[in-house]
């Protein structure tokens, strides 16, 4: 199997980018759309656990669009062949001090790059 061929690996990293600005813009029809519609996918938070399209949903239209801003500390974006990737970062939300962990598995699908598992966490930043 072929890693990180470099015009898949341009790809995704072209839809992650798009996927943090709509994340950071709340902008729910993007987020909805980069998520598999699928009762399969799955979205691990920090507070609740998502199964199916339609919880992550809901979610994301009931979520607060206040504080959704953060700095991306590191980005690792892996490509396995042509149709499925992980993409994985840290980050620090803004104003809280915590070091959150975001990591998704991407499919390509006929209609593009879709997430198909999500999971985000916080933890409190390591002891110098």
């Amino acid at each position: 199997m072929d890693i990180d061929i470099p015009e898949v690996k341009a790809e995704l990293e072209a839809v992650f980018a798009r996927y943090e600005t709509a994340l950071t813009t709340n902008d729910v029809p993007v987020l909805d759309e980069l998520f598999w519609e699928s009762p399969s996918t799955v979205r691990f938070g920090g507070a609740e656990n998502l199964f199916g399209a339609a919880e992550i949903a809901a979610f994301r239209a009931g979520r607060s669009p206040v504080g959704l801003q953060r700095e991306v500390l590191r980005t690792s974006i892996t490509t396995y062949g042509r149709d499925f990737a992980t993409a994985s970062i840290t980050f620090k939300r803004v104003g809280t001090g915590k070091i959150g962990r975001q990591q998704q598995s991407w499919v390509r699908f006929p209609d593009g790059w879709r997430v198909v598992a999500a999971h985000v966490s916080l933890i409190d930043p390591p002891i110098s």
